[in-house]
């Protein structure tokens, strides 16, 4: 395998390198992860007041708001689904890293809004992404590696 300034040369990837069996736990957290994102689009299109608090009153700029959540949320369960179908690991691996950082975000979020029962599978969702796309992408994902070609 050929190397350039510590930067693999994707043509000097072996046919036996690039058809390297997923490990089984990414699978499963790539499809339990699109899963919850999907079911959290629905949620979000059909009853709102699931992802506010008790107290919080449910108007228009709510639903509007729910609808972009919606819509963002499926679209990364579908992505993420398409790329695990087709095996494209390396791009599966970035995106799994994208998702995670909104996790990680999303974490941020509850933790201000005082949302502590969601807030810690939601960490650990994020982390379990980064980790799985860090593995698949050759690098981690901190390294500048893991971005070029």
């Amino acid at each position: 395998m050929t190397q350039r300034s510590g930067v693999q040369d994707a043509s000097s990837i072996s046919a036996g390198e690039a058809n390297q069996p997923l490990a089984r736990w990414i699978r499963l957290l790539v499809i339990v992860g699109a899963f919850l994102m999907a079911l959290g689009s629905v949620l979000a299109l059909v009853q709102p007041a699931m992802l506010v608090g008790k107290t919080d009153a449910i108007n228009g700029a709510v639903h509007i708001f729910a609808g972009y959540f919606a819509v963002r949320n499926f679209v990364l369960a579908l992505m993420i689904l398409a790329l695990l179908a087709v095996s494209a690991l390396r791009a599966l691996g970035n995106f799994m890293v994208l998702v995670g950082f909104v996790q990680l975000l999303d974490v941020c979020l509850d933790v201000a809004e005082g949302r502590w029962a969601i807030a810690g599978g939601v960490l650990v969702f994020g982390l379990l992404l980064l980790v799985g796309g860090a593995r698949l992408c050759g690098y981690p994902f901190w390294r500048i590696e893991a971005w070029k070609r």
